[in-house]
């Protein structure tokens, strides 16, 4: 085989080891494309008149995709929904209806990441926000350490398959399938994946309930009533918005990019109700012992409606700031990411690629699994974007060749493979050296807690989520049944 051939490969290792360089992934990406579509021209495998045609795959691919619209309004429902004080309401709440349950403040933990998972996709978000919410109660109440820290990384990352999940809108687009097929295919698999955790979590619990030691009885409402209203205060609203959004979304009654905008202007609402409503009228709320709060509501703010829609309006400016950032950050990687593609196909890496996967003559499930493996080894060392927009356009073509029989149908593959391959991303934000979930709770864990510690609190998880993986891959009916019925 001539070395101009090999060209794509040289790509995938001069990736792998940029990627470690600690330039920003966008940069790395289309660095990488531009150098070997400048290689391909000197050994006329590749023509500079082709690099034109960039701009217009960009902008018609990318800036113009009505699919990746719904991901900054995703992304501003979840960060609005943590600033304006709602997700820390809820967090409250769900300790006190579950204290009696074993581990039940861990428990309250994973149902909120679940709750929070169907508003954005932002790990890094999530796991952040409930380290500093939860993570210093759960130390109080002197729970083990590895549980929380483990509880917390795995409940974080539930928001990269449960929908609507800013994954699942990325791999829609490159695999040029519906959003919303693929939003109500991942509906159970992130149910099992949460109910995994939830079992675990009351089994081992029940067994030695020094783990867990339970909520006092002096904590939370004092009566009925104040139980009552603080489930209509700190329950209900956040759960209705998130029964809005996905259910427009199985119902038919909205895109994904609809439905997004239902969710951004719902977490306006509320947190307009929260901020500036219910303080203004001073509504009394329920106090809990060892709170943490962080960012600009924990500034006192004086009485009347001017100050605290003052204090609502600090916090949106802040909200919209720190989502143009987080946007700016995914949609560069896009953009990078397609000039890397590009370039790679240009080259022949389709081909290749497919000849390899021929020669090696796994079979559909050798194949299959050999991806997964893959997979899930690039999780320990980079990020589910990087994966995907990598991974996907190269594997996409061979996943047509596969035959499974009666196992899959063929129209419904592409949308078994996708969910597979969610499953199995999600374990890269938790599997060491490099599992960002990781790096994310120890930035803001209390002084004491070891990364040892977060390190073993992990494994259980990550070993629950590839028996979430195998699941699917063994019975696909967890993901192909809820759209084959609504469609039906």
């Amino acid at each position: 085989m001539d070395i101009v051939d090999l060209l794509p490969l040289l790509m995938f290792a001069a990736l792998a080891l940029l990627l470690f360089s600690g330039y920003p992934v966008a940069f790395v990406l289309g660095g990488i494309g531009l150098a070997f579509g400048m290689i391909g021209i000197l050994s006329g495998e590749f023509l500079f008149v082709q690099f034109r045609s960039l701009p217009s795959r960009i902008f018609g691919g990318i800036l113009e995709s009505l699919i990746l619209t719904a991901i900054p309004m995703f992304i501003f429902m979840g960060t609005m929904l943590e600033r304006s004080g709602v997700a820390r309401d809820l967090l409250n709440c769900l300790q006190v209806l579950l204290r009696r349950v074993p581990g039940g403040l861990a428990l309250a933990v994973t149902l909120m990441g679940t709750i929070l998972a169907a508003t954005t996709g932002i790990i890094g978000a999530s796991v952040v926000m409930m380290s500093l919410l939860a993570l210093p109660v759960m130390l109080q109440r002197r729970y083990d350490v590895p549980l929380a820290t483990g509880t917390i990384a795995a409940s974080g990352t539930l928001g990269i398959l449960i929908p609507p999940s800013i994954m699942l809108v990325i791999m829609a687009d490159l695999l040029s399938r519906s959003v919303g097929n693929l939003f109500v295919a991942a509906v159970f698999p992130g149910l099992i994946l949460a109910g995994l955790y939830v079992l675990y979590i009351v089994v081992r619990c029940a067994l030695n309930p020094s783990l867990a030691p339970p909520l006092p009885t002096a904590i939370g409402p004092r009566s009925s009533a104040g139980l009552v209203g603080m489930v209509l205060r700190s329950f209900l609203p956040p759960v209705i918005l998130i029964a809005l959004v996905l259910g427009s979304i199985l119902a038919g009654w909205a895109t994904p990019t609809e439905a997004a905008g239902v969710g951004a202007m719902g977490a306006i609402v509320l947190g307009l109700i929260n901020l500036v409503v219910l303080p203004s009228l001073k509504v009394p709320e329920v106090h809990f012992d060892g709170e943490a709060k962080t960012g600009l509501d924990d500034e006192p703010v004086a009485d009347g409606f001017g100050p605290h829609f003052a204090h609502f309006w600090a916090i949106l400016k802040d909200v919209v700031n720190r989502t143009a950032l987080t946007n700016a950050m995914i949609f560069g990687i896009f953009i990078g990411a397609t000039l890397f593609s590009f370039v790679f196909r240009s080259l022949g890496g389709d081909d290749l690629v497919i000849g390899l996967v021929r020669e090696l003559g796994l079979g559909s499930w050798g194949l299959l699994i050999l991806i997964m493996a893959i997979v899930f080894f690039l999780g320990f060392f980079f990020d589910w974007i990087e994966i995907t927009l990598i991974v996907l356009p190269v594997f996409a073509p061979v996943i047509q060749l596969l035959d499974f029989g009666d196992h899959v149908a063929k129209f419904e593959l592409t949308y078994w493979f996708a969910i597979l391959l969610a499953v199995n991303l999600q374990t890269s934000f938790l599997t060491p050296p490099f599992g960002f979930a990781l790096f994310y709770l120890k930035a803001v864990a209390p002084e004491g807690v070891k990364i040892q510690q977060i390190y073993r609190g992990i494994i259980p998880f990550v070993l629950l989520q590839l028996i979430g993986l195998a699941l699917v891959m063994t019975f696909p009916e967890i993901a192909l049944w809820l759209p084959r019925t609504l469609l039906n």
